[in-house]
């Protein structure tokens, strides 16, 4: 039976990687976006398979009525694909309150309420995936990336005890973890930044890095897609999937660090129990 996915931020990137893969694999997507109209190619293209639903996932109440409406009309929703998201840049002194709720809000209370949301129909049918769109930055942070690295790491605990929760209902979780991809993240109208104080060298390399980026990304998001796609059909889908020459090699870098320096206090750290 072809699947029913619910793909936020469908209009571009990996949400229209993804949207594409799925279609080409015969099955429907519901693709969420702010702006539908951006769908409209695809859904002109494969108007038995696509469709485009006006959807801000900040909102929760908006995000529950949406997927009442896609069961309602579709019966299921098989694969739900938490894709909508952005970049930002700041160090965390100079990111404020209200850039870091925003942010917080995008990447993991609407993904969150999402889940809320489809997990009841998965659970009766003891079957479907949920994918988090994650990032390398999801399991490790550098300078300027501390607010969009938070937002990815909060999503990736969320997600990790999710898939202990659902794996007796025959759900599956895949933490998707890419390194730099030609999407749409790095566009100057889409990479948000909280205001420059000029204090840490190291943030501005990385508002360099970004401003300069969009376009020259190595990672294709179509590879990406049939690799996700691929994923979850496998009878053992992996929990945590980096992508990437550079996500993979940063990834496999940053355990080696964490092994290295728990490792060194390790003699140390465990003898902090209370002497017999």
């Amino acid at each position: 039976m072809n699947k029913v996915w619910l793909v936020t931020g469908a209009s571009s990137g990996f949400g229209r990687a993804i949207t594409e893969a799925a279609v080409a694999a015969g099955d429907v997507v519901v693709g969420a976006a702010r702006r539908p109209e951006a769908l409209g190619d695809l859904v002109a293209a494969h108007p038995d398979q696509v469709e485009a639903l006006r959807l801000d996932v900040t909102d929760v109440a908006a995000v529950e009525e949406a997927v009442r409406d896609v069961v309602a009309r579709h019966g299921r929703i098989d694969v739900l694909v938490n894709n909508a998201g952005r970049t930002h840049v700041g160090a965390v002194e100079e990111t404020t309150d209200g850039e870091l709720r925003d942010l917080f809000d995008l990447h993991f209370f609407g993904p969150a309420a999402l889940v809320r949301a489809v997990l009841p129909h998965l659970r009766e049918r003891c079957s479907g995936a949920i994918v988090q769109m994650s990032s390398m930055g999801g399991q490790m942070s550098f300078a300027g990336f501390g607010a969009y690295s938070a937002t990815k790491f909060a999503l990736e605990g969320l997600s990790e005890a999710l898939a202990d929760e659902v794996r007796e209902y025959g759900v599956k979780v895949l933490i998707v973890e890419p390194g730099a991809f030609r999407t749409s993240l790095f566009e100057a109208d889409r990479a948000g930044a909280s205001s420059d104080s000029g204090a840490y060298a190291k943030v501005g390399e990385t508002r360099g890095f970004v401003a300069g980026g969009h376009g020259g990304q190595p990672g294709d998001p179509a590879k990406a897609a049939a690799l996700i796609l691929a994923a979850l059909d496998a009878e053992d889908t992996p929990l945590r999937l980096p992508l990437g020459d550079d996500g993979v090699s940063a990834v496999l870098g940053h355990l080696d660090q964490v092994r290295e320096e728990v490792t060194a206090w390790e003699k140390r750290t465990r003898a902090t129990a209370f002497d017999a």
